[in-house]
């Protein structure tokens, strides 16, 4: 089987590791949570009470493999290559709003990977990213639709596929996960079309505003009403800064983006725009970066960061 999680293939040691480290996550204060455990009417653990979509962009299909026999943990999806649509290095998307914390085993178990923890105390885990949208020990609150990475193979991983994890408050893992409607018991493989992040009709990309070259490196929402990129440009060393809208589009209102290395004066485009403000760009090597936008009275300041 290809893009199976590396969790199969354990032996009695390893496993006894492995739940030692997943008790350790659950007691710790990045995996705490102080809402009730999700229960069903009889008392036991049950189903997350959050409404839960695909972790990929809108309209993409992926096959959601809830291995049967020696999976770990039992009930984890792992979501594979479906028809055309290939899932290495896939956009990785929150299922549903919460509180991101950024990790990275390196080379081992889950490698690069998040876990969010939502408003009911419920979790999910997204493991073996390629990339994270924000640097390992960071936290950042996410929408359902957030950008948080895309799909690799890192840790133990043995081919590209994103590991999955539905969680309830006391660190459960839910064996028949629901996500865009579809239930994926034990021993179910299924294709899921995601309707995640659908609800967006601006027709820009961040990437595509800064150009060739440009990849997004951190991200911050504004509200409901737009969101403000930080992208980099390995080739060049240059920084890039673009505010995109998701309300009013097509129709002027004020939508501003900066971008201020330290030690420097910021440079600023604000203005009366239809879909976006930017890209703003400034060359700011080994050089912390401020950064932000706004749309209307809405706005975003990073302090200092991104320093590499």
């Amino acid at each position: 089987m290809t893009g199976n999680s590396p969790f199969r293939r354990r032996s009695a040691r390893q496993w006894a590791f492995a739940a030692l480290a997943a008790l350790a996550l659950v007691a710790s204060p990045t995996a705490s949570a102080t809402a009730s455990p999700a229960t069903t009417p009889g008392g036991g653990a049950g189903v997350l009470a959050i409404s839960h979509k695909s972790p990929f962009n809108c309209s993409k299909t992926f096959y959601a493999n809830n291995w049967s026999g020696g999976h770990s943990p039992n009930g984890s999806i792992d979501w594979q290559t479906y028809g055309s649509d290939a899932i290495n290095g896939e956009t990785v998307r929150a299922t549903a709003g919460g509180t991101a914390t950024f990790d990275d085993e390196g080379g081992t178990s889950y490698g690069k990977w998040v876990q969010i923890v939502h408003s009911d105390g419920t979790r999910t885990r997204y493991a073996h990213l390629a990339t994270m949208v924000r640097a390992a020990g960071q936290t950042m609150s996410v929408s359902q639709g957030t950008v948080i990475g895309t799909v690799g193979s890192t840790g133990g991983s043995s081919a590209p596929h994103l590991h999955y994890e539905q969680r309830n408050s006391s660190g459960v893992v839910d064996t028949s996960p629901t996500v865009d409607g579809v239930t994926v018991s034990v021993g179910q493989k299924k294709a899921v079309t995601s309707t995640n992040a659908c609800g967006s009709s601006n027709p820009y990309t961040p990437a595509e505003v800064c150009g060739s070259g440009f990849a997004v490196v951190d991200q911050a929402a504004l509200g409901t009403v737009g969101r403000t990129y930080l992208l980099y440009n390995s080739g060049t060393g240059n920084n890039c800064v673009v505010t995109l809208k998701s309300t009013n589009l097509g129709t002027p209102s004020a939508v501003s983006a900066f971008l201020e290395p330290q030690g420097a004066s910021r440079t600023t485009d604000s203005g009366s725009y239809g879909y976006y403000a930017g890209p703003v760009k400034r060359s700011a090597p080994g050089t912390c970066v401020k950064w932000g936008g706004s749309v209307g009275s809405t706005s975003y300041t990073s302090p200092f960061e991104h320093c590499g």
